[in-house]
């Protein structure tokens, strides 16, 4: 087995993980017949069938479910070799791959690239927006460096560190602003709206509200935040929103927006990456960073931050 190469183990990798031949050809940004080449030839030097080719979709054999698991290995041992000697160097250099959450990405993120550009000249930036299951999967996978998500995560092979803590505010229409605040546990009985399952804000929405879950009112699944305010504006019931989004997301929508009661439901935000990442000190150092980005943000629009180290 002299002969396998690493693209042959990075094409494999791709088709195992998008589950089809055209998807994971165009991950690696090849043909489809290219990369059907390349993992025929993969399977003639290993001597066995790695896919069960079907007429729909593809599925991996016993072995090739086994192969899968070393490849990954072998795969992020390899980029973190070049993470090694992008830490020999001072400060950042090359390209860094950030993957944040939905519900964090759209009001931090301008802020992030604009301090990071002006640190650190010769980064190249990628940045990966998805929900936190996603995330954590790709950065225990080694395709990307760091996460900014909703901590904590409790994955025992990484780093969290705590970046601000922020509150959730209660959004009604515009014509309830001098209703009395309702409490927590009686939330989940108004039109609650919230995000689609899968979005950890969404979960922690419900914990508040002292529920386990909860259906979508009349079907309204939202996938953003914009979309719920929208429809809290026209009447249509209330929902949550962290702090950090008020501003962006209230502008033009007929809505009013009220702190809760003490004690104030709220979400802490951090950093987290690879326990074994070589960048570990210098995404230490860019952790700070974002910290201080955050705080001056938020400073702007106003709110008090509690800080977390």
């Amino acid at each position: 087995m002299t002969n396998i190469t690493f693209k042959q183990l990075r094409y494999f990798e791709a088709l195992a993980r998008h589950g089809h031949f055209g998807r994971a050809a165009d991950a690696c940004a090849i043909s489809q017949p290219a990369l059907s080449m390349q993992i025929k030839e993969l399977e003639n030097e290993l001597g066995t069938i790695l896919i069960e080719r079907g007429a729909r979709q593809i599925r991996l054999t016993n072995f090739g479910e086994a192969f899968a698991l070393r490849v990954r290995d072998i795969l992020r041992s390899v980029d973190e070799l070049g993470e090694l000697a992008r830490a020999s160097r001072e400060g950042l250099v090359g390209r860094l791959r950030i993957g944040i959450i939905p519900t964090v990405a759209p009001y931090l993120l301008p802020t992030i690239i604009g301090k990071l550009n002006q640190s650190y000249k010769d980064l190249d930036i990628h940045v990966r927006e998805t929900l936190t299951p996603k995330l954590i999967q790709e950065l225990s996978d080694g395709r990307i460096d760091t996460a900014i998500v909703a901590l904590p995560v409790s994955e025992h092979s990484f780093t969290e560190v705590g970046l601000f803590e922020e509150n959730f505010m209660l959004v009604r229409p515009s014509d309830d602003a001098d209703k009395p605040v309702p409490e927590a546990e009686l939330l989940h009985e108004m039109r609650l709206l919230l995000l689609e399952e899968g979005h950890c804000f969404r979960d922690q929405a419900l914990s508040f509200c002292g529920v386990a879950s909860a259906r979508p009112w009349d079907g309204l699944d939202g996938s953003s935040l914009s979309t719920l305010v929208q429809m809290v504006g026209v009447g249509l019931g209330v929902t949550l929103l962290p702090e950090m989004a008020v501003a962006v997301e209230t502008r033009s929508a007929s809505v009013s927006v009220a702190n809760f009661r003490e004690p104030q439901p709220t979400r802490t935000i951090g950093m987290i990456w690879r326990k074994s990442s070589p960048l570990s000190v210098q995404l230490l150092r860019l952790s700070e960073l974002v910290r201080q980005s955050a705080l001056s943000l938020r400073s702007e629009q106003g709110f008090d931050t509690v800080t977390t180290h």
